[in-house]
């Protein structure tokens, strides 16, 4: 009687190590084949008849192998987005290279003093790609890229603002600038609206830009002197002034920017682009200063950007 229960217990044990391998099986997909093989190699001779009949079970095991490219494949499978087609050229880009392939042509626009300041904005990291701001954000929410010395500031440059800085600008952030001109007879105001009108709806446009690396330091560049104020020059809206070190800027026909504009859908309107190449350190407290007054812009905090253009199809010629 003894020898009976032992064994009938040895069937039961076995019985139990078939279910959970069964289980296994059921559940697991290939990564599980190495914990069966042992098993089959332990058991007991005079079992073998009784588990080896998961002969299915081996084709179990090979199926995710099989399988896992047929789900995979989708996820990188997309077709990428085809670029837009019979538009000009597109903005931002990278203006270390003068390449481009686009051929839509028209003229450049006037020069900034010839023409109707009608809106100063900014966005949260550059927007292009230059000498002086090479290094790609990992900004989850902009995006963009930064000043090359954006991590190497002094702690005294990096001290906190006195107050919230437009929402949250901090001292080694990056901003790039746009001072917006047009030729149509507007008054600046808020958005690329304030550039047209009914009577001048596709006017030429012309936008200065220049990228900052903020800093707390009152000895720094003021924004205060580059802001509108009501500032006239020969009767034309002007800014007070707009950043020059003196190096060459980088002029080239592009487009509008902003987040909401990709390499498949593009931007209608032709703009003359003039980039200056390096970062300039601004005094943060001057750019809260702007953000939290009654500037005609409304402006109050940075812009999302746009992702740079890469494409050549969508890039003009730098000359």
């Amino acid at each position: 009687m003894k020898s009976i229960v032992t064994l009938f217990t040895c069937v039961i044990v076995l019985s139990a190590g078939s279910l959970a391998l069964a289980k296994d099986t059921s559940h697991g997909g290939g990564h599980a084949e190495p914990s069966h093989a042992e098993p089959k190699h332990e058991e007991p001779a005079h079992a073998a008849p009784k588990h080896a009949a998961p002969k299915h079970a081996a084709p179990k095991h090979e199926e995710p192998a099989h399988a896992a490219p047929k789900h995979a494949a989708p996820k990188h499978a997309e077709a990428p987005a085809k670029l837009c087609e019979g538009f000009g050229p597109q903005t931002p880009r990278d203006i270390t290279s003068t390449q481009g392939r686009n051929t839509v042509q028209f003229s450049l626009a006037p020069r900034a003093s010839q023409m109707n300041l009608c809106n100063i904005h900014f966005h949260k990291n550059a927007e292009h790609r230059g000498p002086g701001f090479l290094v790609s954000s990992s900004d989850p929410e902009y995006g963009g890229y930064k000043c090359n010395a954006s991590s190497k500031i002094s702690s005294f440059e990096k001290r906190a603002p006195k107050a919230d800085v437009c929402h949250g600008l901090k001292p080694g952030d990056t901003v790039e600038f746009h001072w917006v001109h047009t030729t149509c007879d507007t008054q600046p105001g808020p958005g690329l609206g304030s550039c047209l009108s009914d009577a001048c709806a596709n006017p030429q446009l012309r936008v200065e830009t220049q990228v900052f690396l903020l800093v707390n330091d009152d000895s720094a560049l003021q924004f205060g002197g580059f802001s509108y104020d009501g500032n006239t020059v020969n009767g034309r809206p002007q800014a007070k002034a707009i950043p020059t070190d003196g190096r060459k800027i980088i002029e080239f026909l592009g487009s509008t920017t902003g987040p909401k504009y990709t390499e498949a859908v593009c931007s209608p309107l032709q703009v003359t682009w003039s980039v200056r190449p390096s970062c300039a350190k601004l005094d943060i407290n001057s750019l809260g200063d702007w953000c939290s007054g009654k500037n005609v812009f409304e402006e109050n905090h940075g812009h999302g950007v746009r992702k740079l253009v890469t494409s050549p199809e969508l890039l003009s010629i730098i000359r």
